[in-house]
């Protein structure tokens, strides 16, 4: 049986920074940059949230430049924190951005005290989660490449995370190269066959992720969390197949390859799920946000590594008008205690 490690634990959080960028630069063609005013206001905005969450390691969404989570890593206390989006680097030696940042998608990233020692992107679609787009042809690559990273807890355990942002249930319409809409957009039916394919490349994208959670989760004892802006909630068909949890019911030699709610799983405040939300679309509170754990968090376990003690909603920013928010978001925390073997 494992025992508690006196003051071992760390704070793993997720939050989505609405198209966090430097200033004067342009990302969407439809969208204004920001103003360096507008830039400095929004770091103003967002560093009391990540200093209020104490998170060890953050995975972020909707980022443009990495440079812009330095600067808020700065003004939120953690300069010494590790960044890595490598998909919106300003560093001129990245092969992937030649320093330019994102184009075209917002990028992933992690922000981590601990030392991360691999970065890895999931780009290509995995084999199984191969689909046929409606009018738009096979979906082979991530719109947004998940980041998978190793880190090194207090403990010396080695944990995989893994950030990801689904794609997002606003319906896909046909453009050409230009932007152009291709299709009558005030169509209802237009609309439901736009919304079905924006279901299909998230079930697709989702399917994906799911295949490279089973390979490395399979016949070993690396613990895993996935996190990150779903864009459905924990209910929804999507992200099951994500955590296929359910399927311990059955058999339970698959706790070997599900991934658990860490809301559904804390163990000192079960209730609070009960009330969380971290998006409001049309009026109406939803948890769009997810942490899922492998099943080294779980404290009935014979192979736990520690347990998800408490998972916390930070949404107060969700219920007044701003003139321009820092993020339409809320933000998720959980709380997890390590375990030291015998």
């Amino acid at each position: 049986m494992n025992e508690p490690w006196m003051n071992a634990q760390f704070i793993v959080a997720t939050a989505n920074l609405l198209n966090f960028a430097l200033p004067n630069r342009m990302f969407y063609h439809n969208t204004e940059p920001y103003t360096p005013q507008q830039y400095q206001d929004k770091l103003a905005a967002l560093a009391p949230l990540f200093a209020r969450l104490q998170a060890d390691v953050i995975g972020v969404q909707e980022v443009w430049d990495e440079q812009a989570l330095i600067d808020l890593c700065a003004k939120a206390g953690m300069a010494n924190y590790h960044v890595a989006v490598p998909l919106a680097s300003n560093s001129p030696t990245s092969q992937l951005t030649q320093g330019h940042g994102a184009q075209g998608t917002p990028a992933v990233g992690l922000i981590s005290r601990f030392e991360i020692s691999k970065v890895d992107l999931l780009t290509q679609m995995p084999s199984t989660a191969l689909m046929d787009i409606p009018d738009m042809g096979i979906y082979r690559r991530f719109n947004r490449p998940p980041v998978v990273a190793e880190l090194q807890l207090p403990t010396g355990q080695s944990l995989t995370v893994v950030v990801a942002h689904l794609k997002s249930k606003r319906p896909e319409y046909l453009e050409d190269e230009n932007g152009k809409p291709l299709e009558d957009r005030d169509d209802p039916l237009i609309r439901v066959r736009a919304k079905l394919r924006s279901l299909c490349m998230r079930a697709a994208e989702a399917a994906g992720i799911r295949q490279m959670v089973i390979e490395r989760l399979r016949h070993n004892n690396q613990p895993l969390i996935l996190l990150g802006d779903m864009n459905d909630v924990m209910q929804s068909v999507t992200c099951q197949l994500l955590s296929e949890s359910g399927e311990v019911f059955y058999d339970k030699g698959n706790r070997d390859i599900v991934l658990y709610d860490a809301s559904s799983i804390q163990t000192r405040t079960p209730w609070l799920r009960d009330v969380a939300y971290t998006h409001i679309h049309q009026g109406m509170p939803e948890v769009l946000d997810q942490i899922l754990v492998s099943e080294q968090f779980l404290n009935d376990s014979k192979f736990a590594v520690g347990e998800v003690l408490q998972v916390d909603y930070f949404n107060d920013h969700l219920k007044f008008v701003y003139e321009q928010r820092p993020t339409d978001h809320g933000l998720v925390r959980a709380q997890i205690r390590l375990y030291q073997a015998n």
